[in-house]
């Protein structure tokens, strides 16, 4: 028996004009058509649609369909976007008409990247869309805020550089090549490609040639050469690719950008991945914004302040000169803190102009936007006044860019009413155009003979419920419910039928509706040609507003600043080139807050650092868990970063040599996606360490070797220590927290290290945590006492306790400097054990050997 072939409905005009936009549509897209007051989406996409959105499905001819009211578009999307779905918006372009196809346009396809609707975005982050490629050159990418129109490009020998920036801009979309299929992509790039959409584009969108063509006209000027970017430039290829995605995504050449600018190897502290996520700098442990530094050190009232904090938190500078500005801007406002407070308070009031101008150019000239930058523009006057008492100061750099605006602040107090939550054709004043105000007074005469004439109607009918009413389809009528029906006079002309009642019209009521149809055309068109005249002015401005923007923005940024140092008592470190590292009572910016925030402000205890590349170099940390170690080392690192941002750090006093790369490898944690144990996570992290750090780095390790036996662990943490240490006269200023305290004997043989302990007391057979880390070693790691802590039973510690005492009576000990190893028992007792050995049958690893004076294990 043939297979019957199944027929698919007979498609109308309006279903042929979806599909042929749907054959325009990229894959993994949902297209919304605009019907009336719903968007609506047809067979496959009607399925998909409900399925994903979880909304209703239905059928119209046969034909599956579902779909959602215009106005709660916005929560739809977010949950398109949340699962990797692109979102095609085709809009009616014009008035439906009746017996008329409704004609259409393709007016954006929304993605991760490309959204600029607030629902779908985080006022304190920067919304990047990144474009990667790799060729002889080395690693290029292009990213670009398309709400805020910033654009950037970098290229890198050094790979994990590049990366190390990348991981920090933290994308919500990335593009690649095509020729990077699956299972090709280069694998240091997976983990950044994991966390973001990833969409792949022809590869020659990528090309070089193609890319610096494609910027330039995008840009409209005639080379790079202004923006400080070469001919042929690795990075223009993603920069083109970029550009031609947004221009794809937002069905029009992209209006938002209007410069480029080059990060430059060289200009820019790099944290890797790994590191940044250990330091918990953007996210807390918990994935989360509070608890991490960002939080912690934003004082921001401004959105593009909150997003620029975290893009200098993202990009620290190597720049001395740049540093110390943004330090003597802080100090400024550290010295006048009720001027500080009243700038802060004015900078509550302005909104967010870079996002409202990227809306503006690209997608809607909402009336909201416009009042958002009328009263933003309101506040900049006492802003400027209130920064010129600070000059002459750094900041006049700031305020030389802030321009008031006064005509288009003028422009909109005098055309737009005051509350500015309608269309765009009931916002212009009443006042502020004479034929404006002309054709409303022609609406206003007509309505109240709308209001006259149903009166005189219900009277010469006798019909009490009698009422006139308004459609898009069949514009006034006049309807009676089905009950008056005989009482309609013949002079009536009917229109529509509905359940309850009939709709009627009349010559007279004809007439006068297209009298009021022709006073409405001319009332919005002219409304139309007042609010575009309005917006040209905007978007004409739109530079010196981005340029106000910024400079309020880093304004912003300081102030807030002073107001943390004062706060938590912060002070203004001394940045200079010099391999030092030097702080006095510092403390860990996030921690201490966190004290604070649960009823124990000023229980933190400060601790001092003291390194330096070519004296001491490594600062080698004992103590138990629980002490304070990882705290410890941690909040060395983040007061570096926060030096090399421009920020005043948690110390009394500071000396730091400006680093070019802060590595940190600290607690545990595993990839089982992706087939690595913890183990091996750990040692990935320390070979790139190892192999990237330079002798103006900054290394944080904690408990390198834990993840293995005792044997392995501590033969890989001591060689790890000789290998940093090295024989060169300098090396990267090096915090090594450990819990073998036999490694503490190396500090007597490599010059350039030196012994720290987490001071511990003990009492009643009970421990107590000082946290204060102080010169020396200590021999006991107190396991069994942090197990009490913990809540372990009884039962369990005693018998732990007496396991330890068996294992310390049989123990082999040997002396890691001798070449033949002796028992304990055959050996005088020394202060100071090197290597305990977990039980007497253990085998013992073979003596070490001499190599230039330093000690290696064979292993």
């Amino acid at each position: 028996m043939a297979r019957e072939e199944k027929v698919s409905p007979k498609r109308t005009p309006m279903l042929e004009q979806y599909w042929q936009f749907r054959e325009k549509v990229p894959p993994n897209t949902l297209l919304l058509f605009r019907c009336g007051d719903f968007y609506e989406m047809f067979e496959d996409d009607a399925v998909r649609g409900s399925e994903l959105l979880g909304i209703t499905l239905t059928k119209r001819g046969g034909a599956p369909l579902a779909g959602i009211p215009y106005h709660a578009i916005d929560t739809y999307l977010s949950k398109a976007l949340k699962v990797g779905i692109k979102i095609a918006i085709c809009e009616q372009t014009e008035t439906p008409r009746p017996g008329h196809l409704v004609n259409r346009a393709l007016v954006r396809i929304i993605t991760p990247g490309t959204t600029f609707e607030e629902a779908q975005l985080d006022s304190k982050s920067n919304n990047y869309i990144l474009a990667l490629n790799e060729d002889a050159s080395g690693l290029s990418a292009a990213w670009a805020d398309a709400t805020t129109g910033e654009f950037f490009i970098s290229t890198a020998k050094d790979k994990s550089q590049l990366l190390s920036l990348l991981t920090g801009l933290r994308p919500t979309e990335i593009l690649i090549p095509e020729a990077w299929r699956e299972g090709s992509v280069p694998a240091h790039l997976s983990p950044l490609l994991s966390w973001s959409m990833v969409t792949r584009l022809e590869d020659w969108k990528f090309g070089v040639l193609t890319g610096e063509e494609k910027v330039i006209r995008t840009l409209a000027t005639n080379s790079l050469a202004g923006f400080g970017i070469a001919s042929k430039h690795p990075a223009l290829g993603p920069a083109g690719a970029l550009i031609y995605y947004l221009s794809d995504m937002l069905c029009e050449q992209p209006k938002c950008l209007k410069k480029i600018t080059e990060v430059r190897n060289g200009e820019v502290l790099f944290i890797d991945p790994a590191s940044v996520r250990n330091l918990e700098i953007f996210r807390s442990a918990a994935n989360t914004r509070s608890g991490s530094l960002l939080d912690a050190i934003d004082y921001t009232r401004t959105a593009e302040g909150a997003r620029m904090l975290e893009r200098w938190l993202a990009m620290p500078l190597r720049d001395l000169e740049q540093i110390r500005f943004r330090q003597n801007c802080v100090e400024e406002f550290f010295k006048m803190p009720s001027a500080t407070g009243r700038i802060r308070d004015e900078l509550a009031y302005v909104r967010d102009l870079p996002r409202i101008l990227g809306r503006m150019k690209s997608v809607s000239k909402l009336p909201r936007d416009l009042a958002a930058i009328r009263e933003s523009l309101r506040h900049v006057p006492q802003i400027k006044n209130e920064l010129s008492h600070f000059s002459p100061s750094p900041l006049d750099r700031l305020l030389t860019n802030i321009d008031e605006h006064a005509e288009l602040l003028h422009l909109l107090e005098s055309a737009l009413i005051d509350e500015l939550a309608g269309t765009d054709k009931t916002v212009i004043r009443e006042g502020y155009d004479e034929q404006l105000d002309e054709y409303r007074n022609a609406k206003s005469r007509i309505n109240q003979w709308l209001n006259e004439y149903e009166q005189r109607l219900i009277r010469e009918t006798g019909i009490g419920n009698l009422r006139l009413c308004f459609t898009s389809t069949f514009g006034w009528s006049i309807e009676v419910s089905k009950a008056n029906k005989d009482k309609v006079p013949d002079y009536f002309d009917r229109r529509q039928t509905l359940v309850g009642a009939e709709r009627y019209s009349t010559n007279e009521l004809k007439a006068k509706e297209e009298e009021n149809l022709h006073s409405e055309e001319r009332y919005n068109q002219r409304s139309r040609e007042i609010y575009d005249g309005i917006v040209e002015k905007i978007i004409a401005a739109a530079d010196s507003l981005a340029n106000t923007a910024s400079a309020l923005a880093q304004v912003d940024i300081f102030a807030g600043w002073a107001v943390l140092a004062e706060t938590w008592n912060y002070c203004k470190p001394q940045l200079d080139d010099s391999g030092v590292l030097e702080i006095g009572q510092g403390r860990h910016p996030v921690v201490e807050q966190v004290l604070a925030g649960t009823g124990r402000l000023g229980q933190f205890v400060p601790n001092d650092t003291s390194l330096q590349a070519d004296k001491v170099q490594i600062a080698l940390i004992t103590g138990p868990n629980m002490a304070g170690k990882s705290t410890y080392i941690r909040q060395v690192a983040l007061i570096a970063l926060l030096a090399q941002i421009g920020c005043y750090v948690p110390a009394q006093k500071a000396r730091i040599g400006v680093a070019d790369r802060i590595f940190c490898r600290v607690g545990a944690s595993d990839e089982l996606s992706r087939g690595n144990s913890t183990f091996m996570v750990e040692m990935n992290e320390t070979a790139n360490i190892l192999n990237n750090a330079t002798e103006k780095s900054l290394v944080i390790l904690d408990e390198i070797g834990r993840g293995t036996s005792t044997y392995d662990g501590l033969s890989i943490a001591w060689s790890v220590v000789e290998y940093i240490h090295g024989n060169a006269e300098a090396g990267p200023r090096t915090l090594f927290a450990t819990h073998y305290h036999e490694l503490t004997r190396v500090a007597s043989k490599l010059p350039r290290i030196k012994n720290y302990c987490v001071l511990v007391k003990e009492w009643n057979q009970e421990i107590v945590f000082v946290r204060q880390v102080i010169p020396g070693s200590i021999g006991r790691s107190y396991g069994i006492h942090v197990a009490r802590l913990a809540g372990l039973p009884q039962k369990v510690i005693d018998r732990a306790t007496e396991i330890l005492a068996q294992l310390e009576t049989q123990s082999t000990k040997i002396n890691i400097e001798d070449e033949n190893p002796v028992p304990a028992h055959e050996k005088p007792e020394e202060k100071n054990i090197d290597f305990v050995a977990e039980a007497p049958e253990a085998v013992l690893p073979p003596p070490p050997k001499k190599d230039n004076g330093q000690l290696f294990f064979n292993f």
